[in-house]
């Protein structure tokens, strides 16, 4: 395992922020002063999963791209050539949570 605080630009990182865990790449190192950082800017590659199109059932791919996610939706890292757990990453609110939650009052 590895702690989050401990994860490095450039580093090969699995995310969930698609739903389905993605491959990528941190753009920047999560400490930020003497704090961590709670959202980090990663480049995703979101050609690894897709979707299928309900009129002709085709797979679109999506798009490798560079955006921000949240410190939680950071959950393995590769060194050393295997995949490590990464923990202890600053505590995030579940977005959805919190819409669902909205929803319903």
């Amino acid at each position: 395992m590895i702690k989050y605080k401990d994860l490095k630009k450039n580093d090969e990182v699995k995310t969930t922020q698609l739903d389905t865990p993605v491959s990528g790449k941190l753009l920047e190192s999560p400490k930020q002063g003497r704090g961590l950082k709670k959202a980090i800017f990663i480049f995703t590659k979101g050609s690894e999963v897709g979707y299928r199109d309900k009129k002709t059932g085709k797979l679109i791919k999506m798009h490798d791209e560079a955006g921000s996610v949240y410190a939680h939706q950071v959950t393995e890292v590769k060194r050393d050539g295997t995949w490590h757990q990464v923990i202890d990453q600053p505590k995030t609110q579940d977005q959805d949570a919190m819409l669902d939650q909205l929803a319903t009052q």
